[in-house]
């Protein structure tokens, strides 16, 4: 009979001793656990204090009377493993202040992981808190309760950090998260984690990258930054290390973040003990190298196989990936194996490819979208992949873990046959593309750029819907909506790399098989430009809601217009909004349900740009639910202030119409613009008709025919070409007035510009106008806004100076 002591009884401990007594009745096992429980859920601990686990007794797997009962192994909690005595095979143990030396043939460590800390001045406060096990759980819970918890600081944005930062937000607790990164969850890389600090802010949570705390009070925390915010409580979640004391104190060889160095079959540098667990170290199965991945489903899997070998049993080492899985509000986030942080540590080269695909069949309800990022080598072995969506995350990210840990390329998913029926997938799932798209890449039938490659050397062309393109773009691109792309083929340069991009990828790719089969030397941007904008584009902050915000009165109306269009992907919510818009009267209201969760930055972004109102902007139950009016909502001299009491703002704007492209008119228009900026009015410049040519970018040359081709050859280039409204004498009047300006030392009209884009004035191009006199955006030069007659009007409300020249 073998006397086997483990010591820790969650996860991996409880685990080898339950597998241990199903094939050996004769060891005698006992486990030591130094809290009250064994064999508990501890990844379930943010739920229960959240109230989506109502049952606490759910979190307890097993108890020591159930494992003595039925497994005849002796449970002593509530002990604490104090020396381990390795030349007389001897653990010394406290229990409820007594200690006692215990013998053992073999000892198994399973001790776990421990909270990071840092030090922070208030730390030791009884408001300030970990989260390990249930009794840790039990003592947040009940000081939410009788404290009235209303505003708290989590620090650091892992999983528990994360998963605490929605549960209290689900309590109604106003919370702050810290992270010092400059992203939350670390096992992705920052383009997949930028959608989630969108998501994040969106669901009302203040989030803090880059930024830590430094100083704890009784109902405060003081930033890095030196701000002071309102904490009734504060989470301590800042990431674990391996809690290894009492194996390096017995002079147990440590390795990584002093993780148990074991061998193939978890033996540590005495013959007689064992690791498993949190507390010791893996190999990296992609890598090669040493790890510590703290996971639930390694410990389990570990806890077996070492129950396996004491009991005479062979396998295969373990060389696990690292797959894991985060629910964060409304959005799952999966990763298994490396991200780039890591590959490039390794100095590994790699390809990146973005996939944008559905939960299930789009036509079905309750399609929702996700993105999959693929991480390979030149030679097809898939290095990792990361997820992020609402719905079958986990059935796709499982598809590719187990495509890595048998080994198999990423060409090989496309050959994985997948459960398909409406409900549940696509007839061509997302891993399936991912495979087909790899392959493409890796046979170099087609080229990808990712975000940070553009070059001012190629020519970037939009294949988007003109809708979608004057929503934002990338600079100095051109719009040639994929469907008449064949036909506007001359409209490019042959000798120069073109570099395509749609808003997700897929458009993109058509548009680059297209050119590439007429001879061009084409790229298609991964990932689209909603994944350039999220890379590009800082997220908003949430403004303190104990602020002070004005803000313009907002009524959902009762008769309202609704469409449903869960499922459809990027532009289709917002096409069917414009259908409906324009069938509809000015102050009529629109309420559209959208899966895509990009969709509440699309949708104010339309709105402001076609001069229509967002009365409603919210996730909720899953979706974007968006209310849309028509026209303006009100005046915008009409606010709230916090307690939701009208004020009256008084107008202090300026607003004027430049009709005119003379240049002694528009000379007129930026010295008045640029004083009445000088006197702290919002300045907003309208640009239409002949005004346009004032704000024309110089040396821009671009290709047109017919009428459009003539009204170009008959306009002013660019402002540096405008004539004077009297005694132009073809040219000769504007260079004279030009001439005396510079001797007499006033600016020019460019410098104007500058100055008045510098002093922060408005200025809008009208869209019709540009139509119409067949200017295009590249014409123009940068920082100008475009908008109709509605966007213009809009400013003319905040205005106590409208102008005509």
């Amino acid at each position: 009979m073998r006397r086997i002591v483990i010591v820790g009884g969650v996860a991996g401990g409880a685990s080898v001793a339950a597998r241990l007594r199903r094939l050996n009745e004769e060891d005698h096992i006992i486990l030591i656990e130094r809290g009250p429980h064994v064999s508990f859920a501890n990844c379930g601990l943010p739920y229960y204090i959240g109230d989506e686990i109502t049952d606490r007794n759910k979190l307890l797997i097993q108890t020591p009377e159930l494992m003595h009962d039925r497994m005849n192994i002796d449970v002593r909690i509530q002990t604490e493993a104090l020396k381990i005595n390795r030349a007389e095979q001897q653990l010394l143990v406290k229990t409820a202040g007594q200690e006692e030396v215990i013998d053992y043939d073999i000892l198994i460590l399973s001790t776990g992981v421990k909270p990071i800390e840092i030090p922070v001045e208030g730390k030791e406060q009884s408001h300030v808190f970990t989260l390990r096990n249930i009794p840790d759980m039990d003592q947040i819970k009940t000081y939410i309760e009788e404290k009235n918890v209303k505003t708290t600081s989590v620090i650091g944005g892992g999983f528990i950090g994360l998963e605490m930062a929605e549960n209290l937000h689900a309590l109604g607790i106003q919370v702050s998260l810290f992270e010092l990164g400059n992203q939350v969850m670390p096992g992705v890389d920052l383009d997949m984690a930028q959608g989630i600090h969108e998501h994040l802010i969106q669901q009302g949570v203040d989030l803090r990258l880059e930024q830590s705390i430094t100083r704890i009070d009784s109902q405060t925390v003081t930033t890095s930054t030196n701000e002071t915010l309102t904490a009734d409580m504060v989470i301590m979640a800042i990431g674990v290390l391996p809690e290894s004391t009492l194996a390096e104190e017995a002079g147990l060889e440590l390795g990584l973040k002093k993780a148990i160095k074991t061998n193939d079959v978890f033996q540590t540098n005495d013959a007689h003990i064992y690791a498993i667990g949190d507390v010791s170290e893996v190999t990296h199965q992609i890598s090669g190298q040493a790890a510590h991945i703290p996971l639930a489903w390694i410990a389990n899997r570990q806890g077996r196989l070492l129950a396996d070998h004491l009991n005479g049993k062979t396998f295969e080492p373990l060389k696990p990936i690292g797959t894991a899985i985060a629910k964060v509000f409304d959005l799952n986030v999966a990763s298994t194996g490396l991200n780039e942080k890591a590959l490039k540590q390794l100095d590994k080269e790699y390809h990146v490819i973005h996939v944008s695909g559905q939960s299930n069949a789009s036509y079905y309800p309750g399609a929702t979208p996700m993105t999959i990022k693929v991480i390979f080598s030149p030679q097809g072995e898939i290095y990792g992949a990361q997820i992020v969506g609402r719905k079958g995350v986990d059935k796709r990210i499982d598809l590719i873990a187990s495509a890595m840990t048998f080994k198999q390329s990423v060409v090989d998913l496309q050959k994985i046959e997948i459960a398909y029926a409406p409900p549940f997938s696509s007839a061509k799932d997302p891993v399936n593309m991912a495979g087909y798209i790899a392959e493409n890449v890796l046979t170099d039938q087609m080229k990808m750029a990712q975000h940070d490659e553009i070059s001012d050397a190629q020519q970037l062309i939009d294949v988007r819907e003109p809708i979608e393109y004057d929503m934002g773009t990338i600079n100095n691109a051109k719009n040639i909506p994929l469907g008449s792309l064949r036909e506007r083929l001359n409209e490019l340069d042959r000798n120069v790399p073109v570099t395509v991009f749609c808003q997700v990828g897929q458009r993109g790719y058509n548009a680059a098989r297209i050119l590439k089969n007429h001879g061009f030397d084409v790229i298609n941007l991964d990932g689209g430009y909603k994944l350039y904008k999220q890379l590009h584009t800082a997220p908003k902050p949430v403004v303190d809601k104990k602020e002070t915000v004005k803000e313009e009165v907002k009524t959902v109306s009762e008769n309202r217009r609704f469409i449903e269009a869960s499922g459809l992907q990027c532009p289709g919510p917002i096409l069917k909004v414009k259908e409906n818009i324009d069938e509809m009267q000015e102050g009529e209201q629109l309420e559209i349900h959208v899966t895509d969760f990009g969709f509440c930055t699309d949708i104010d972004a339309w709105a402001n740009a076609t001069g229509n109102t967002v009365i409603s902007n919210k996730t909720e139950g899953g979706k974007v639910k968006a209310v849309v009016q028509k026209g303006r909502a009100l005046p915008v001299n009409v606010m709230n202030d916090a307690e939701g009491h009208q004020l009256v703002e008084t107008k202090n704007g300026a607003t004027m119409v430049v009709f005119s492209g003379d240049l002694d008119k528009a000379l007129a228009s930026f010295i008045i613009a640029t004083g009445a900026a000088s006197y702290g009015k919002e300045v907003t410049m309208f640009f239409t008709f002949w005004g346009l040519n004032v704000i024309k970018k110089p040396g821009i040359k671009v290709a047109k025919e017919g009428l459009d081709k003539a009204f170009a050859q008959m306009m002013p280039k660019h402002a540096g070409k405008l004539p004077i409204s009297k005694m132009n004498m073809g040219g000769m009047g504007a260079r004279m007035i030009r001439h005396v300006m510079n001797k007499k030392k006033v600016d020019s009209l460019e410098t104007m510009i500058e100055k008045a884009q510098s002093m922060g004035v408005k200025m809008v191009a009208c869209t019709m106008s540009m139509d119409i006199m067949a200017v295009t955006k590249e014409e123009l030069i940068d920082g100008v806004e475009y908008g109709g007659v509605a966007t213009y009007l809009g400013d003319t409300e905040k205005a106590n100076l409208n102008l005509f020249i």
